[in-house]
């Protein structure tokens, strides 16, 4: 079997003798179906900003080939509804990404240096994007269709990207603190150290994907939920 081209630092690696992962990682247990929906069909009015579908990003490069964002059903309705109950401060959501074939989180892992490591999800354990049960996203101000400054920019490796930061303007840390209640409001918790990142809350209950956005079903209209 001819074995898949890898990227350099995990060329590296083999050279030295220490074989990556390769595969996703097997889990026990049982988990439930998976029923990945597409964001924007379900609700048009949200907004999107698939970075991986660029090169503006910190691989610099597109890794996904289409821009489109997922997640399981039960985690799309949560965020719908905060999308709508956004809409009486003048907001809504700017999606950045939804579910993550596990193939790109390998990839992610190889390209960053060991020192930036907590930015990224470690393949082995697999991702809750992987999941589609963890979204990164912002607000959009309804009124400009413009982005919201916050105290960091999305994917930033820094302390200012942490959910509890302290510094910058007072009006980007009280944006923050708006789509944090909003998320928690509908069982998303945030990420400890990406104030962009959310986890619903069943996402132990879904097994861990490498599906293809090219293989996903789109939901109708119809089937908003």
């Amino acid at each position: 079997m001819r074995r898949p081209e890898l990227p350099t630092l995990a060329f590296l690696l083999l050279a030295a003798g220490l074989e990556a992962q390769q595969t996703p990682p097997r889990e026990a247990g049982t988990f439930r179906a998976p029923d990945l929906v597409e964001l924007i069909v379900l609700e048009p009015t949200l907004r999107l900003d698939i970075r991986y579908a660029t090169a503006n990003n910190f691989v610099g490069r597109p890794v996904y080939p289409e821009a489109r964002a997922f997640l399981q059903r039960p985690a799309a309705a949560a965020l719908i509804r905060v999308h709508r109950a956004l809409k009486a401060k003048g907001y809504g959501l700017l999606i950045f990404d939804g579910y993550r074939p596990w193939t790109i989180t390998k990839l992610f892992w190889d390209v960053v240096p060991p020192g930036g490591r907590e930015f990224v999800a470690d393949p082995a354990k697999g991702s809750k994007h992987n999941r589609g049960c963890a979204v990164d996203l912002s607000l959009f101000d309804r009124a400009t269709g413009l982005e919201v400054p916050m105290p960091s920019a999305y994917d930033e490796m820094s302390e200012r990207a942490y959910p509890p930061y302290a510094g910058g303007p007072a009006a980007a840390r009280a944006a923050r603190d708006v789509l944090r209640a909003a998320m928690e409001a509908e069982d998303f918790s945030v990420e400890p150290n990406e104030w962009w990142h959310f986890n619903y809350v069943d996402w132990p209950a879904y097994p861990i994907l490498d599906v293809p956005f090219s293989a996903i079903h789109t939901q109708a209209a119809s089937d908003t939920p």
